[in-house]
């Protein structure tokens, strides 16, 4: 009897994380084309206060004011791109859940593989060296001195 009771509890606990983040009517565009077309591009822009969840997705204050610009572009006749560039050119390429792939994502992503390599180069190459290298043969003065040292360490 208790188990469907704290079911429906853990039910009625998480229900609102379901919700959508749009919770305000008045945010949403009259034009249901319009509105769809908003939740679109707002399902591409990164909330900067939550930055794994889209400003579509967010409830942060920031993210209901990222919605609210982005519905203000969309019903003044603008395209995504428009939008798109606005966005980034106040915000940066971080407000784009997916950024464009350019020189400098590519250095991101490739410098953790060039540095293993580097050390793996590294490593070989002082491995070769150092299997090459055998030691110089030892001159007769340190083979006498090193006689020396030995045979004063039997006699204590």
């Amino acid at each position: 009897m208790r188990k469907p009771v704290l079911l429906l509890l853990a039910g009625l606990f998480f229900l609102p994380l379901t919700a959508s983040a749009v919770d305000d009517p008045s945010e949403m565009l009259h034009d249901p084309k319009q509105e769809a077309r908003a939740e679109a591009i707002g399902s591409r822009l990164r909330c900067l206060v939550c930055q794994n969840e889209s400003i579509e997705d967010s409830s942060a204050g920031l993210a209901r004011d990222l919605r609210r610009a982005v519905r203000e572009h969309v019903a003044k006749g603008e395209t995504d791109r428009q939008i798109m560039d606005w966005m980034v050119a106040r915000y940066g390429n971080f407000i784009r859940l997916s950024p464009p792939f350019t020189i400098a994502t590519a250095l991101l992503w490739g410098m953790p593989l060039l540095a293993l390599m580097i050390g793996l180069l590294s490593a070989v190459i002082m491995f070769r060296r150092r299997k090459s290298e055998a030691p110089a043969p030892l001159s007769e003065d340190e083979a006498a001195r090193l006689d020396d040292l030995t045979s004063s360490g039997e006699r204590h």
